[in-house]
Order: structure tokens, then sequence, then C-alpha cells
């Protein structure tokens, strides 16, 4: 099987701008594609055979010279290539490059003809919504944790959140002063919702000796 080339990305390229009326060349300057048309700006288009680091610096640098920067790469294969273009289109959307994909590949029932050209993403400035209740949320854990108990980078299976620590009085509060009941527990700890805590047992440390009243584990 023949190695794709960066070469194979550019014929399609430039039929499609040529196609919505630019005057299309390679390689001029430090710019893989140029596509010009009067009275417009000039369009930048990066070729990759996939998406890289470098092509993402390349296409923030080709910033400099035009707001109209595009990033080509041959289209996905598969579920989990989709993913990974995905996720990348999203990146370029957040640095305001225009995403196009190249069906390189010979056409099939079910996908695109072979020099089919995509764009997902046209250049655009990006402005990110922010999400008031993530906010909330990430402040709310932020002012109930105590202390601070984690080291930055720890894996989500090892982190002790604010739950957990309310967890953890609760146990302590039923191992000093045995079955109890989750209005007393709750009071006694200041944990708000230890019935709900010791009914739903996340950690496994907790028993239902009858019913509002419960014990911890050995």
């Amino acid at each position: 099987m023949t190695k794709l080339r960066e070469t194979d990305l550019y014929p399609p390229v430039k039929a499609h701008f040529e196609a919505l009326g630019y005057q299309v060349k390679a390689e001029v300057r430090d710019a893989d594609v140029v596509a010009v048309k009067d009275g417009e700006p000039p369009v930048i288009v990066e070729l990759k055979t996939g998406f890289t680091l470098q092509l993402l610096q390349q296409g923030v640098a080709r910033q400099a010279m035009s707001d109209h920067v595009y990033l080509a790469v041959p289209r996905w294969k598969g579920k989990a290539g989709w993913r990974m273009f995905k996720g990348n289109l999203g990146l370029c959307k957040r640095l305001g490059l225009g995403v196009i994909s190249v069906h390189v590949a010979g056409g099939t029932a079910k996908g695109p003809a072979k020099g089919t050209v995509q764009v997902h993403h046209d250049p655009r400035p990006f402005v990110p919504r922010k999400s008031k209740a993530k906010t909330e949320k990430l402040l709310a854990e932020f002012h109930k944790r105590d202390g601070d108990p984690n080291l930055g980078g720890t894996p989500a299976g090892g982190r002790v959140t604010a739950y957990r620590q309310d967890a953890e009085k609760c146990r302590a509060y039923l191992m000093e002063h045995g079955p109890s009941k989750g209005a007393e527990v709750a009071k006694a700890t200041g944990v708000k919702h230890a019935t709900r805590m010791m009914r739903d047992n996340h950690y496994g440390w907790f028993e239902k000796v009858e019913t509002g009243v419960y014990g911890a584990m050995e």
C-alpha cells in the first residue's frame, strides 16, 4: 500500500477553493496552500497526513498572515478515528482555525467519493461559553473540603472529595457511638445528608440495622 503524502491532499483542496472562485497556489512563503479572491483576505491551508501538535502550531503561526486559516487532514477511519477527529475539531474551534477533511481512499456506498472535501468548521474567533452550574459545583466542592487533602495530579480514583470526607465523619461517629439514627449522626457531625449517604453506602462502610438506624461495617 502506497504511503499517504501531504501532496495527495493538495489537488482536492485546490479544486475545492477554485470552485469557490479563488486562485490557488501551493508553497507560497511558509504556507502550504494560499487561495486568493479579489476583495477578500487570503485563505491559508496547512496540509498534514494527520493531526499533530506541529500542525496546530503551524496553523496558529499562519494566523499572523490571515484570519482565514484552515487545517486539512485525511478523513478519519472508523469510530475511534471519528472520536479523535472530533476532539481535535473542538480544539481547532477554540484556536479559531478552520478544519477540512479530505477523503483520499476509494468511495463506498456509505462513504464519500475519493477526492471529496468536507469543511467541518470555518475560521472564526472563539468565545467560550461559561456554565454557571459547573462553576457553582466547582466552588461548592472547593468550600466544602476540609483542608487540602490531595496532591495535584492524583488520579480520579484516589482523590479525597468533600463527599468522602463527610462519609468518613459519619463512619467515625458510628464506630465511636455504635448504631445510630441518621438524624443523630447528621446533627453530631454536621453532615446534612448523613442519612442518605449511609443509605446509599457508596464506599461500603455502612449497614442498615433497622429503619433509619445505621451502623459502621467492621
